[in-house]
């Protein structure tokens, strides 16, 4: 099957000269696209981000990415004489989603400083002409591919040209539905975990203790114990829980906030510093301990609705609604969701390790006993009934089985098509200028062939 290289994939070519230490004593225009440059320093730059990432580099890393940049080019180019609207809001936010990613990967904005050198502020700077790009470049995609369709017959064709030994295995997957409870603790625990956190917020204040030094010895969040308890947050997050961004965004700089409640457990927290949208706070969580009394109670709770399921007087998708307390998997009718948030046919190795010894035994349709276990997104114990709902056997891909998934790839070629007839069309409309020391890159022959350098 011939692979496009002209599809979004491109738009992973981002700023990553922070991830350079020493200054760049040469550099040269390597392309040229109406009047947009291509440095030597952006393709070398890009291919250190990718050694940096431990990302294989093919040998002719430089000829693939300088082709990528110039379609990236390209379709900016037109965007712009299309006057397709890209906002600064969605720049902004799509800048501020980069600095929190590299923050997290480098484990503080004063660590990401210092390996770049650069402020945060120069790096927002530095990336927002090519955020900006990218916005526009991903506009004209969809615009040229955006009402490309397949038909049944052209999934059939493009299934029937794969090698039959070039067809995808697929091994046994699941789709597994739960219903899941989490036992509560008694007000004594909950009032002991409350009386906690008031104690190491007076201790801090006096000046007895620091902040980071308890969040270290005391929290009950394993994601930022062993730092002290600090962590980077950005207003707009959507995977941290509104309460708890609404309480840190409430805070001045120093402040530390009263014992406030999440669904995680008790949280205090300590604004560090704060940046328009952006924080650095420490915070210290307790979850109050569950007993196995509190644990029990759940179970024979569980129990009862596994007998309605069981004896058929409910649907489980009826149980999920009205029991279930997992929000990951209330709104999706109890199925479990792959990382996409889409796909429900899970692997083995998609599944926790617990979740794996409760289906050994467990036959399709079946539905599991009440068993404890500790919820990975929260940390808290909880209880759950499992039922596997379908389940798939080891096979070599075909239509019956794998319509869906033969039919997005097939979807897929054909606009990377779409947008390669595009090219071909658009490419004598622009001023291209490929420098000859790339005159070798197979990848690049058509770019080369409308260069006006190939003229000279």
């Amino acid at each position: 099957m011939k692979k496009s290289l002209f599809t979004l994939c491109f738009l992973v070519i981002v700023v990553a000269s922070f991830a350079q230490t020493k200054k760049v004593i040469a550099d040269k225009i390597i392309a040229t696209v109406g009047d947009k440059i291509i440095l030597r320093s952006d393709i070398q730059n890009s291919i250190t981000d990718m050694q940096r990432q431990n990302v294989a580099v093919p040998p002719n890393a430089s000829c693939i990415l300088l082709q990528q940049a110039l379609a990236l080019k390209a379709l900016v180019l037109q965007a712009e004489r299309d006057s397709l609207p890209v906002s600064d809001e969605d720049v902004d936010a799509e800048i501020d989603k980069r600095i929190r990613y590299y923050v997290q990967q480098y484990g503080s904005e004063e660590i990401l400083q210092q390996v770049s050198g650069k402020t945060v502020f120069q790096l927002k700077e530095e990336f927002r002409p090519v955020i900006r790009e990218q916005k526009l470049a991903a506009a004209e995609r969809d615009k040229i591919v955006g009402d490309v369709r397949i038909t049944p017959k052209e999934v059939e064709a493009y299934y029937n040209e794969i090698p039959k030994d070039s067809l995808h295995f697929y091994e046994s997957q699941l789709e597994v539905g739960q219903i899941v409870m989490y036992p509560k603790p008694n007000r004594d625990l909950e009032n002991y975990a409350i009386d906690q956190l008031k104690e190491y917020k007076k201790e801090v204040e006096d000046g007895s203790k620091k902040f980071e030094v308890l969040a270290s010895l005391f929290s009950d969040d394993p994601g930022t114990k062993d730092n002290g308890g600090l962590l980077e947050i950005n207003r707009n997050e959507t995977q941290l829980d509104p309460v708890f961004l609404g309480k840190a965004f409430s805070l001045k700089d120093g402040q530390i906030s009263n014992v406030f409640k999440t669904q995680f457990g008790y949280h205090i927290i300590q604004m560090v510093s704060r940046r328009g949208d952006d924080a650095t706070i420490r915070h210290i969580l307790k979850v109050p301990q569950v007993s196995s009394i509190q644990v029990n109670q759940t179970i024979e709770k569980m129990d009862s609705v596994r007998n309605l399921l069981v004896d058929g007087k409910m649907q489980f998708g009826e149980a999920v609604s009205k029991f279930s307390e997992d929000d990951n998997s209330k709104f999706t009718g109890g199925l479990l969701t792959g990382p996409d948030g889409q796909s429900t046919f899970l692997s083995i190795d998609q599944l926790d390790k617990d979740l794996v010894l409760m289906l050994k035994d467990l036959k399709v349709g079946e539905y599991s006993k009440p068993v404890e276990f500790i919820d990975p997104s929260t940390g808290k114990k909880a209880v759950r009934i499992v039922e596997i709902i379908a389940k798939t056997q080891p096979h070599r891909e075909n239509l019956k089985d794998d319509y869906d998934k033969v039919a997005q790839r097939a979807l897929e070629e054909k606009k990377n098509k779409a947008l390669d007839d595009w090219f071909s069309k658009k490419m004598s409309g622009f001023y291209i200028n490929v420098s000859k020391d790339y005159a070798s890159c197979p990848e690049l022959q058509k770019w080369t062939e409308n260069s006006v350098a190939a003229t000279k």
